[in-house]
């Protein structure tokens, strides 16, 4: 089931058939023309491999560096990837960022969580000139950053994710009153309100609570408080696997919780130890022209499907290393100058299943036009997504399993 919500103002999914040839390619191409084949393409990946968003963090990072595997040997450039680990933590994330930079690394792949990817954009990426591209990043504040146009994102804004939310407590659930309970940074803040002012009902409460507490049952009593309909639990695993095991124990009085992106997790009620058939999810989809490509892919790398945002780390990484084929060198600003180049309408197209293609024709100084897994990937003048989707989730067996499917843009 799909559904159309309007928002501001495709190429046929090729077959992942195309695989099987780039696969077997041993033959460098591209060189000359718009990027200078042969010269090494830097490019950092910043995401939470430990901390509270561990479990999903790695997940991601797998995304991000997938087009490494995929690429290298099959194109006239090499690719330099550099980890650096956020925890999950501002500080930890600046620290990261400051280490990519001053090694020259232009651009990066992240940071994921919202409340660490704005102080290490205002505190590094910007200031020091170097092109931040989250996969997973969704606050609205992002959209209003004072960036000099460096900071990118394949996930798309909270102020959306609000609506869908408001949208499956009253239309799907039924529900008329709600309370919310967030992780007290700006990911938790700015999408508890989104979803309150969205919703048709009565939001009786906004609680906020800390990350990797003990106990949550005192936030827990205040957000059940007057009984809702609905509970909103808007975290992140580490923190979920707490506060769902005491919610069970102590608190479990039917009600539909909805939990967002950040807790879509199919490890959680195993950690938790309950069914939590209770729940319905949200989090924004891979829906993009390359996706089935890109899925294949992800599945012979790693052995197991994609999660929430792998193929947004795909795309993240492919567009700022196809960026930086056109800047010619390895230069933030020139990089950041180019990634609408790379990814924007305009030139032939390109996604996952002919990766390599793309960057010979970057090369070349050829018009692309990449069409991303997660979506056909076409940056706003704020380095937003123009079209997005969202998926709603229920936990069947344990699983997170996707039931439908919710649209803006186009």
């Amino acid at each position: 089931m799909s559904q159309q919500l309007n928002r501001r103002t495709m190429l046929k999914g090729a077959g992942v058939a195309g695989l099987t040839g780039l696969a077997g390619c041993t033959d460098m191409i591209g060189g000359g023309g718009g990027g200078g084949g042969g010269r090494t393409l830097k490019h950092g990946v910043l995401l939470p491999l430990t901390g509270d968003l561990a479990s999903l963090g790695k997940l991601i990072r797998d995304g991000a560096i997938l087009p490494r595997s995929q690429l290298e040997g099959n194109i006239d450039f090499t690719i330099d990837l550099r980890e650096e680990d956020t925890e999950t933590n501002p500080q930890a994330g600046i620290q990261g960022a400051n280490t990519l930079i001053n090694n020259g690394y232009p651009s990066v792949t992240g940071p994921a969580s919202s409340g660490v990817n704005l102080q290490v954009t205002r505190q590094s990426l910007i200031p020091k000139g170097a092109v931040g591209n989250s996969p997973s990043s969704t606050s609205p504040a992002v959209t209003d950053l004072e960036d000099d146009d460096y900071v990118f994102r394949t996930a798309p804004s909270d102020a959306l994710q609000g609506q869908v939310i408001a949208q499956v407590g009253s239309d799907n659930l039924g529900n008329s009153s709600a309370a919310t309970m967030y992780v007290n940074n700006s990911y938790g803040q700015a999408l508890s309100q989104s979803f309150a002012d969205s919703f048709s009902g009565e939001v009786l409460q906004q609680i906020a609570f800390q990350k990797e507490q003990s106990s949550y049952s005192s936030q827990l009593e205040e957000a059940l408080a007057g009984d809702p309909g609905m509970l909103v639990v808007i975290g992140y695993p580490a923190s979920g696997v707490q506060l769902f095991r005491d919610y069970y124990s102590n608190y479990d009085a039917g009600h539909d919780i909805v939990v967002t992106d950040g807790l879509i997790d199919n490890e959680l009620p195993d950690n938790v130890d309950n069914d939590m058939a209770n729940v319905t999810g949200t989090a924004p989809k891979a829906s993009g022209p390359g996706r089935d490509a890109f899925d294949q892919m992800y599945q012979d790398e790693y052995g197991r499907s994609p999660g929430v945002f792998n193929a947004h780390a795909y795309d993240a990484t492919a567009i700022c290393l196809l960026a930086n084929v056109y800047a010619g060198e390895n230069s933030g600003s020139t990089v950041r100058d180019n990634m609408r180049k790379a990814a924007n309408p305009g030139g032939e197209k390109f996604n996952a299943s002919n990766l390599a293609e793309a960057f010979e024709a970057a090369a070349a100084g050829d018009d692309i036009n990449y069409q991303g897994a997660s979506s056909a990937c076409n940056f706003d003048d704020v380095g937003d997504m123009k079209a997005v989707s969202y998926g709603i989730f229920k936990v069947e067996d344990r699983d997170f399993t996707e039931t439908e499917s919710v649209q803006f843009g186009g």
